[in-house]
């Protein structure tokens, strides 16, 4: 039985609470299954109703969806909006200008909170700060910050002016950063001199200075750092300037600059099968009416809401559900810098306590280390906090076992809030196939049902429709309005990863392996189909770790990787590597794994470790000289080797890889 069909088997269903059934968005599956047909029946004009409905525009579109240039898809191409008037402007003269925008809890426990018009104010004055350093509409900016208050400005503030933002995760290297900036031709970076983590000062600002080092960075002419923390950080005269600086002397009204429909709100750089990350690019438009779509739709957000997603801004979670969708639905959310275990396990649950949190959104990954954590002291468990504010949650950035989900269901929601487990993608803006709140009777570890207008089917490596209960590829068949666009700078490689020749070049190829079940047609997700790992939810490539640990050229002569299950990060990356020398064993091998290790963090980031390296003569080959990655595979599992090895050229390798360090 393989992995996808085994999870299959669950009995276990939950029905919406009957209270939250009557006051729901979407209440009911007959007003779920309307919406779908609503879909079904009349796609361009559901898409357009509901465009209007929900976005502002200065412009409005008369062309719903332009199929003429697919896979290239445009929506609302002849409309005129801004993305920061969206989330900003339209709630002055409401109530809702007064009403707390952010609640910002910091690593060590310090509250700052904002109103809307608070922060209309600031992200205009920083808008007018981006202005004055020259950066205009269709710039690109490069954002390196740390979860904060400043962090979002800085997003909302190049949207206001037409620039475009590239966010990059602060745990990432500075020549991760470097690739970006070249990659996205950025004309600025804002960053900040530290970030703080679980008690700890990290450099932002110097990681900047080294990736600028590199060279190639040609197109950058400004550095803009938030001064974090008091302690000073090396400053380049002529490029480098504080927010203090910047800021100094400017006006706290900018008007939003109109941009078209189309215009890229953001490029978000994703790991790929090849080294090479891929700038995964959004639109305004489709993207922003996503945003605000699903605040209602799975969250189903109230005014008297207090939301918390915990992701970084960082990755497309932070993106969608901090920096755009809690905005623009006019909700109050918490964001918080830190990790989830400082000043101790207990965070989480103190937070939800004290902000007094409705709506709780976080990862798996999250969730199976305080399971892990409350099982060991009980002075943290959930159930020593009131946690009775809660009233629906969350999972995101990779599926959630059912015995986790249970645990969150009970502990943390008390048996009386929906669990949503939300199914997206960088590429796909949103989410895409979750359990509404208060219509889905809910089976725990599937994400259940795509969401209206999203067409989602399981199918064969021909493209043919295979029936429940098969497992298969996750495609989806429609074009949707927040659907990344293309690779930023290589439509080819936007056509060859999302819509390949093998599937008739019209399917969206989610790269997830899935599987519909026999009862409900509810979907479950398993892994991924190409040399991508999900690791704690964030997407990795094979190659561009492989690529890292070959690139210690005095030490390493080749390396292959592959992912493994882990019960607390989902995935684990082992690695497997051959030196340029005699193969280590004991404490030498050790050393030399740990020092291959902070190699891989100093090139990619910290979250790129492999968890276990081994090593070995050689690596399984075929004669041809193909590495038989199903091998490793097996081997990383710890599970007997099945496979046929007689077309290896070295079958005696095997047995010297299975030996950990």
């Amino acid at each position: 039985m393989s992995a996808i069909e085994s999870v299959l088997v669950e009995n276990r269903v939950f029905q919406p609470p009957e209270s939250l059934v009557k006051s729901a968005r979407i209440s009911g599956m007959a007003a779920y299954q309307a919406l779908c047909a609503e879909a079904e029946r009349d796609f361009e004009g559901f898409w357009a109703r509901l465009a209007r409905e929900h976005v502002a525009w200065s412009k409005p579109f008369t062309r719903t969806l332009d199929e003429s240039g697919a896979p290239f898809y445009r929506w609302f191409e002849d409309g005129e909006l801004n993305a920061s008037a969206n989330c900003l402007d339209k709630h002055m003269g409401t109530p809702v200008e007064n009403k707390t925008a952010i609640v910002f809890e910091a690593d060590d426990g310090a509250v700052t909170r904002v109103t809307y018009k608070e922060l209309l104010a600031r992200v205009s004055q920083f808008a007018n700060a981006l202005h004055a350093q020259g950066i205009r509409k269709g710039d690109r900016v490069i954002v390196y910050m740390p979860m904060s208050i400043e962090g979002v400005v800085a997003m909302q503030a190049c949207a206001r002016i037409g620039a475009t933002h590239s966010v990059v995760f602060g745990g990432f290297s500075a020549k991760a950063l470097n690739e970006r900036i070249i990659d996205a031709g950025a004309v600025a970076v804002i960053t900040a001199n530290y970030q703080m983590r679980g008690g700890k000062e990290m450099a932002l600002k110097a990681i900047v200075d080294e990736s600028i080092a590199i060279g190639g960075c040609d197109t950058l002419r400004s550095v803009l750092v938030y001064m974090r923390t008091p302690t000073p950080c090396a400053m380049v005269a002529g490029r480098d300037k504080t927010f203090t600086e910047v800021l100094q002397g400017q006006g706290t009204e900018c008007p939003p600059e109109p941009v078209g429909a189309e215009h890229p709100l953001f490029v978000l750089y994703t790991s790929g099968s090849t080294g090479k990350p891929k700038g995964v690019q959004h639109s305004t438009a489709g993207y922003l009416l996503w945003a605000r779509l699903t605040m209602d739709w799975t969250f189903d957000i109230k005014p008297s809401d207090v939301f918390w997603c915990t992701a970084d801004i960082g990755w497309v979670t932070g993106h969608t559900y901090v920096a755009y969708g809690p905005l623009a639905a006019g909700a109050t959310q918490v964001v918080f810098e830190g990790v989830p275990v400082y000043p101790n396990a207990g965070r989480f649950w103190d937070m939800i306590q004290r902000h007094k949190v409705s709506v709780f959104y976080t990862a798996p990954t999250a969730i199976r280390s305080l399971i892990k954590a409350a099982e060991g002291d009980q002075a943290i468990h959930p159930a020593r906090y009131d946690l009775s504010s809660l009233r629906i949650l969350g999972t995101v950035g990779e599926p959630i076992n059912p015995e986790a989900w249970m645990w969150y269901y009970k502990n943390v929601g008390g048996e009386r809030c929906p669990v949503v487990d939300t199914w997206w993608q960088t590429e796909t803006g949103g989410h895409m196939i979750t359990p509404l709140p208060g219509a889905t009777p809910l089976v725990p570890g599937s994400c259940t049902l795509p969401l209206p207008g999203i067409m989602a089917a399981i199918v064969d490596e021909g493209g043919k429709d295979l029936p429940n209960g098969d497992g298969g590829l996750l495609v989806i068949k429609r074009p949707w309005p927040a659907m990344i666009r293309t690779i930023w700078g290589d439509p080819e490689r936007y056509k060859a990863n999302y819509f390949p020749p093998e599937l008739g070049g019209k399917l969206y190829l989610a790269g997830d392996a899935a599987a519909r079940s026999v009862d409900r047609g509810y979907f479950r997700i398993g892994g991924r189909v190409d040399d991508v790992l999900n690791v704690s939810g964030h997407r990795l490539g094979t190659m561009e770790i492989e690529s890292a640990l070959v690139s210690k050229t005095d030490l390493v002569a080749e390396a292959a990787v592959v992912g493994r299950p882990d019960d607390l990060t989902g995935e684990a990356i082992c690695a497997f590597v051959v030196l340029k020398r005699s193969r280590p064993t004991g404490e030498e091998a050790k050393q030399i794994a740990s020092q291959l290790r902070d190699w891989v963090a100093k090139e990619i980031g910290p979250i790129a470790k492999p968890k276990d390296i081994r090593f070995g003569d050689n690596l399984p080959k075929t004669r041809s000289g193909k590495i038989m990655r199903r091998l490793l595979r097996s081997i990383a599992k710890g599970e007997a080797i099945s496979q046929d090895t007689s077309t290896l050229e070295n079958p005696a390798i095997l047995e010297q890889l299975a030996e950990k360090v």
